[in-house]
């Protein structure tokens, strides 16, 4: 074949590709020019625009740069020394560290020109690099799966692992004998951590041990839906209790009665779980429920919660006032403690003074003073209030406020300079107002004190990879809460189900009722009106209730109308 057309630019792999027919020398130039304007690599660019596909251009670079062609499906990623290369550098280059032996370092790359890549990771590293050609679809795909298994250590953990997790109890000086690790409760212990650990990596909230007559079985909640996981025999269903029990340092000689406890799975040296442990004596057994407290789950940030823009800087312009109260309702399990501690965690500064008040402390956060409500003991949520305040603090959470006194506490320290976060249990914002009335806080203090009221629910995210496009007839649209213009260019989805989700949806997400207490409402508390009339006040000034905000998550694609009927009860 002549080679007179192919222009001085073109060298190296884009030469080989013209040559062997597999580009024109115009695509092979163009492709070539605008890698380098848009700073990707050759083979990357043709492999994302689809001029050709990763296998044919691997294997023409592997026979002109004479090397072979290593396949990455082989790869063993627990055995690759991914840590030794920064995040930062291998999204970057667009590398996988693949093996080290000695003082040489082997790297997987797509593209074999990219020799700053490799003078960058010896710099770095103080290792030798040789590079190992792979395919650049594979690569994409292998980069990606060993970040998220580095940032997140248990994707990476198998069964083999369960007898290294490092077990830690929270309460108690010492750790508990490990009275179920011999002989017999070898298989117990085995599938106890089995169980725990399966939690975690399917990111489920809550483990359910139950036992019945002639049935033990185990059911995660994840993504608000529970669902069995496992049926052992029933005769196991004490030693099972037992080895759980034990764990979480409670007493196993006591069935009577319920108890509560806590431990701590260290699942990596800069990583751990907590759980929640409650057992309750039932007809059968006792019913053991562990709560999965991921400290992680504190510090998403605020755009992950799924607050609209506007709703959002409600929310910061409200926390960051220097004092009044900011309240979150909603029913259990709706994301209520995870909106507090977000606030917390940006108000968390060296020049803060921060206590709470929890029954119980669910996440520890360092820099924050967190105490343990107990009744029992005279210490309640009134009591560490008043003993927070004088204290110097600058802002005050309230695990709940359940009666008089502790509201009464709370509303006169957001009106003497604190500002005072907290949960209440009612359907909306309005109702919380009533609410705070009804218990016997004076109106005048209710009206100055509170200053944003938060509702919110959780529903689930459709599944991005499967979800599908959705028919629904216009009338029942506008019957669901649409508007006229909604429907124009709207595009309903609906689960459908995959390997990557869980019956169509993964995750969750916020949906919220963010509403201020302005001047008007403030009116309406004073004067004693209900919470129909705060609502309609509400919604003159633009706040959007339950089930406007979940039909904007509909609208985005976010979640399916299905499950904002689920969650809201406008």
């Amino acid at each position: 074949m002549a080679v007179s057309g192919i222009k001085p630019k073109l060298s190296g792999l884009a030469r080989r590709l013209v040559l062997d027919n597999l580009l024109t020398d115009q695509v092979a130039l163009t492709a070539y020019e605008d890698a380098l304007k848009n700073r990707t690599s050759f083979v990357a660019h043709l492999v994302e625009k689809k001029l050709l596909d990763a296998p044919a251009i691997a294997n023409a670079a592997s026979q002109e740069f004479g090397l072979p062609l290593f396949d990455l499906n082989a790869l063993n990623l627990e055995h690759a020394p991914v840590a030794l290369v920064e995040e930062k550098l291998m999204r970057q280059h667009h590398v996988l560290p693949l093996h080290k032996r000695g003082n040489r370092l082997f790297i997987a790359v797509s593209d074999l020109t990219n020799l700053q890549a490799l003078d960058e990771i010896k710099f770095h590293t103080g290792l030798n690099t040789e590079a190992i050609l792979v395919e650049e679809d594979k690569l994409t795909k292998v980069i990606e799966k060993a970040l998220e298994v580095r940032a997140n250590p248990m994707e990476g953990l198998e069964d083999t692992d369960l007898g290294d997790l490092d077990l830690e109890v929270t309460s108690g000086d010492e750790a508990p004998e490990d009275t179920g690790a011999a002989g017999d409760e070898a298989p117990i212990v085995k599938f106890v951590h089995k169980v725990l650990l399966d939690a975690i990596n399917k990111s489920a909230s809550d483990i359910h041990f139950e036992p019945y007559e002639k049935k033990y079985r185990v059911r995660y909640r994840i993504d608000g839906e529970l669902g069995e996981v496992a049926a052992p025999p029933v005769a196991l269903a004490p030693r099972i209790a037992a080895r759980l029990k034990v764990m979480s340092r409670l007493d196993i000689s006591e069935r009577r009665v319920p108890q509560d406890g806590r431990m701590k799975l260290k699942i990596s040296p800069t990583h751990a779980i907590d759980f929640r442990v409650s057992t309750c004596p039932t007809l059968f057994g006792e019913k053991v429920v562990m709560r999965i407290l991921d400290p992680s789950s504190a510090k998403l940030g605020i755009d992950a919660l799924g607050y609209d823009p506007d709703q959002k800087q409600l929310f910061l312009d409200a926390i960051h006032r220097p004092y009044g109260m900011v309240l979150v309702t909603g029913p259990t399990g709706s994301g209520k403690t995870v909106s507090l501690y977000t606030a917390l965690n940006i108000l968390n500064t060296e020049d803060r003074n921060i206590s709470t008040a929890e029954d119980p402390v669910e996440i520890n956060l360092p820099g924050i003073n967190q105490v343990n409500v107990n009744p029992k003991a005279g210490l309640t949520f009134a009591s560490a209030l008043r003993a927070f305040l004088r204290q110097d603090p600058d802002v005050v959470m309230v695990g709940e406020i359940r009666d008089l006194e502790t509201a009464d506490i709370a509303v006169k320290a957001a009106q003497t300079g604190h500002m005072v976060l907290s949960t209440l249990h009612t359907n909306d914002a309005p109702s919380t107002l009533t609410r705070l009335a009804n218990m016997g806080v004076p109106a005048f203090n209710i009206a100055s004190a509170v200053i944003l009221i938060i509702a919110q629910r959780l529903g689930r995210r459709l599944c991005r990879h499967c979800r599908k496009p959705m028919d629904m007839p216009r009338d029942e649209l506008l019957k669901a809460g649409f508007a006229e213009e909604d429907l124009k260019d709207l595009v309903l989805y609906g689960p459908a189900g995959c390997d990557q989700c869980n019956h169509g949806y993964k995750g969750r997400v916020g949906i919220y009722q963010v509403m201020p207490v302005s001047e008007a409402i403030q009116r309406l508390i004073l004067e004693g009106a209900n919470a129909l009339q705060i609502a309609e006040q509400a919604k003159r000034e633009g706040v959007a209730n339950l089930r406007e905000s979940g039909l904007k998550k509909v609208k985005q694609g976010i979640t399916s109308l299905e499950e904002v009927f689920n969650v809201t009860n406008e």
